[in-house]
């Protein structure tokens, strides 16, 4: 099972949304995980309302570590009060904890103890290394907790040890990101991910990523020098990614002529290698015949559905 994690920005949303049939259609192999970094949580609310109708299982943090619920104790409470009071009798979910310190995993054992959240299944996300004993002890002992989730670039290679097999998925940072757009043009197509081909064979139940986004996280956007088209394909079994960069770009004037230089290249090079065409290729290649730019959120959501389908098509195979 694939496990992509997203923070809960509007056009990552949506790209889970419109995935869904997709999800259903090729059984069910995908479970997001989703932390919300928005006070306001009107399109996390409709998107776990989509979930729910297409009974889709799903990890919802509940102390996101980026956005407006970090510093806020009381907000964060709201939030999970009023996502607790759209579940109704929904079950096919878990309440995610980032493990991020021995402080930040005792907060999350109180939270849980006085939320009593005895009848929900827990996933816990592990970003640092938990040595002391008796906290450790709680996470093997929990049977409500379903999947531990190790971040490889945080732990180590024996941290996942400490815990049933049945329930490790490890999460990695396979996105090479840069501090400038224009700096891909320096290495356009690089390896991105073979999780998918080893997880099963190294005993775990699942793999995760941060997609074509990366695990870094800006609060606002900007208008680029630059504009970089992230698209991942198959390989030889293995997944890559190749970036697909505007040539103008000494300042930030024309974004959508930028864009058009980008897709131009996309399109041409999907073509020529015979890539397999996605959804959101699809809407790619109609983007370029009409010459319209949607804007850069759209952009970075049609590379998300198309990560997503891919990777469901690896795993149907």
């Amino acid at each position: 099972m694939y496990f992509p994690y997203l923070r809960g920005k509007q056009f990552e949303l949506l790209a889970l949304r419109e995935s869904l049939d997709l999800f259903v259609e090729n059984g069910h192999l995908i479970s997001p995980i989703i932390e919300p970094v928005k006070k306001n949580a009107s399109t996390l609310i409709k998107t776990l309302m989509t979930f729910h109708e297409y009974n889709i299982n799903y990890s919802i943090i509940l102390n996101p570590q980026y956005g407006d619920l970090v510093h806020e104790e009381k907000t964060r409470n709201d939030f999970f009060e009023n996502i607790k009071s759209y579940l109704s009798d929904y079950k096919n979910f878990q309440f995610a904890f980032i493990i991020s310190s021995i402080a930040e995993l005792r907060k999350s054992i109180n939270f849980i103890k006085n939320n009593n959240l005895d009848g929900y299944s827990l996933a816990m996300i592990h970003s640092a290394i938990i040595d002391e004993e008796n906290d450790l002890e709680y996470i093997k002992e929990n049977k409500l907790i379903k999947y531990n989730i190790i971040e490889l670039g945080k732990t180590n290679r024996r941290y996942h040890r400490n815990f049933d097999r049945k329930t490790i998925v490890p999460l990695d940072d396979s996105f090479n990101a840069l501090s400038k757009n224009a700096d891909y043009l320096k290495n356009e197509d690089e390896p991105f991910s073979e999780e998918h081909l080893f997880y099963k064979d190294d005993g775990f139940i699942g793999f995760a990523d941060y997609l074509t986004i990366g695990d870094s996280y800006s609060e606002t956007g900007f208008l680029p020098y630059a504009v970089a088209i992230h698209l991942t394909y198959e390989h030889k079994g293995k997944i890559r990614i190749h970036h697909f960069v505007s040539d103008t770009n000494d300042d930030i004037s024309d974004v959508g002529g930028k864009f058009y230089e980008a897709i131009e290249k996309l399109v041409k090079w999907v073509n020529l290698n015979n890539i397999k065409k996605t959804k959101a290729l699809i809407e790619f290649e109609n983007l370029y015949t009409s010459r319209h730019f949607p804007g850069l959120g759209y952009v970075k959501k049609l590379s998300i559905k198309h990560h997503l389908e891919l990777m469901i098509g690896e795993l149907a195979e």
